[in-house]
């Protein structure tokens, strides 16, 4: 049976978490941590911009953070607990604050992502998000209507920049994607920015772990014509699919659905051009620049 999540939101485009219309969604864990915070600062009898200069952030930083109008860094959640002497209770929920930075159509797939040992990608529509350079994710975010507070895009694009750690995991997980001619001609913030998403396509694609293939624009049989998916392989040979548009996102579980979807990724690759011949494609497209 197919989950399907709703929430209201524009969609990003490149397969990844859609832009939420505000961060409103994660506010409750964020508030909960912020009232944790300020009582542990409270308790160590330490005012905000002493906690800022030792943790080197500024007051109105720890002022947002405890007001949970802004999502701390792991690596922040860290210094301060110790500083407060909190004994691992700010520490305890980073994983949930954490995921806070993205709309809650997406958190679940985010956990299945960042837990997968395979992800398979198709994209027709822009780079997927693992893949996007921050300048790209910034003209993406950039682009959407109704237009975002820059506050929002800078929260979705360190999530998004989050999720890229993927690519340093260890053990590494198998990454594949299938993605449509078109994207690499879209110049989304202009030459330059494509200019460097496409360079950082052959860098990704050059991993032992990473398969990156182009599906040519000329291919009369196309199996993905239905639109984007991402299938994630996880730990124990389960396989779940994962469903994104216009503000919906579906997490498929149904065995027999998603097996389809899975076949369909196997269609599409031997469809598509090899790894190989895909960057050198790209390198091509960028000669052409």
């Amino acid at each position: 049976m197919s989950e399907t999540v709703r929430e209201p939101g524009e969609t990003t485009a490149g397969q990844g978490e859609p832009e939420a219309a505000s961060p409103e969604p994660g506010m409750g864990i964020l508030r909960v941590f912020g009232r944790q915070m300020k009582l542990c600062r409270l308790r160590a009898g330490l005012e905000r911009p002493e906690v800022g200069t030792r943790t080197g952030y500024s007051p109105s930083t720890i002022a947002a953070y405890e007001q949970g109008r802004r999502i701390p860094p792991p690596r922040f959640i860290d210094v301060v607990d110790e500083l407060l002497d909190a004994g691992g209770l700010l520490k305890e929920m980073k994983e949930e604050v954490a995921r806070a930075q993205y709309p809650a159509f997406f958190r679940d797939a985010a956990r299945l992502e960042a837990e997968a040992v395979e992800v398979q990608i198709y994209a027709n529509q822009a780079v997927p998000g693992l893949l996007q350079t921050e300048e790209y994710m910034r003209a993406v975010f950039g682009m959407g209507r109704p237009l975002l507070d820059e506050e929002v895009i800078e929260q979705q694009v360190t999530a998004r920049l989050a999720r890229q750690s993927l690519f340093s995991r260890r053990p590494a997980p198998l990454l594949g994607f299938v993605i449509d001619e078109s994207v690499v001609r879209r110049p989304f913030g202009g030459a330059t920015v494509l200019r460097g998403q496409l360079e950082h396509l052959l860098l990704a694609g050059a991993l032992r772990n990473v398969e990156v293939q182009i599906m040519p624009l000329d291919r009369e049989d196309n199996a993905a014509v239905d639109g984007p998916f991402t299938v994630l392989h996880r730990e124990g040979g389960e396989q779940v699919a994962y469903l994104e548009a216009q503000g919906r996102s579906t997490i498929v579980t149904e065995p027999t659905e998603v097996r389809g979807i899975v076949a369909r990724y196997g269609i599409i690759r031997a469809q598509a051009l090899t790894p190989r011949e895909s960057l050198a494609f790209i390198e091509k497209s960028l000669g052409e620049m």
